[in-house]
């Protein structure tokens, strides 16, 4: 298995969904209601997964010999987009099955789920392919699809600060990367290494 193809076929799923929708008539609001529900939960999981297994991986990248530069910047708009696409679903709620409102607020979705999957397949999964070995891409989708499966039911939807979750991973991943130095003997380093994000001189 590789991850960043389980990302693609769930991107897949999604539009599939979203077009099996726009197909039905606003009139069958029971199946308008179950596709639906089914869908806002499959892009939540999705997310959580992505913040939970992916873009942690991700930003360790841009500590790494060969610092990427783009891992940080990239995940810093994932989550942001995450973020989006959570409050455009919660938009949908309030609006009665089938009618315009509705048909508009779950288009709106559509519109700012779709434009992060053109943006992650475009650079973070074509980056992590590039930088990645394929025994870690399966180990991941192992990881991957047993949180997805865990969390069928469902996630609790929570927005997150996008420069916090980088701070947060990055302080992690150093922390490992240090780690592991000490076992091999090599030491600790310090933490303004090369490849260090230094995102707290970000603007907010």
């Amino acid at each position: 298995m590789d991850i960043t193809q389980l990302i693609l076929d769930d991107h897949h799923e999604q539009r599939r969904r979203f077009a099996m929708l726009e197909q039905i008539d606003s009139a069958d609001v029971t199946a308008l209601a179950d596709i639906w529900s089914r869908l806002a939960v499959f892009l939540e999981v999705h997310a959580a997964a992505e913040e939970e297994i992916f873009y942690p991986e991700l930003v360790k990248l841009a500590l790494a010999p060969r610092p990427l530069a783009s891992a940080e910047p990239e995940t810093l708009d994932a989550i942001y987009d995450h973020n989006e696409i959570r409050d455009a679903i919660a938009a949908v709620r309030p609006h009665l099955v089938g009618s315009q409102a509705w048909r508009n607020a779950v288009a709106a979705v559509n519109v700012a789920n779709g434009d992060h999957m053109a943006e992650e397949e475009r650079e973070g999964l074509t980056d992590f392919r590039r930088r990645v070995s394929l025994a870690q891409r399966h180990d991941l989708a192992v990881r991957f699809v047993t949180f997805e499966a865990r969390n069928f039911a469902g996630v609790r939807p929570v927005d997150r600060d996008p420069q916090e979750y980088v701070q947060e991973e990055e302080a992690a991943a150093r922390s490992s990367l240090a780690a592991a130095s000490l076992l091999a003997g090599a030491g600790a380093g310090d933490g303004d290494s090369p490849g260090s994000l230094k995102i707290g001189g970000l603007k907010g």
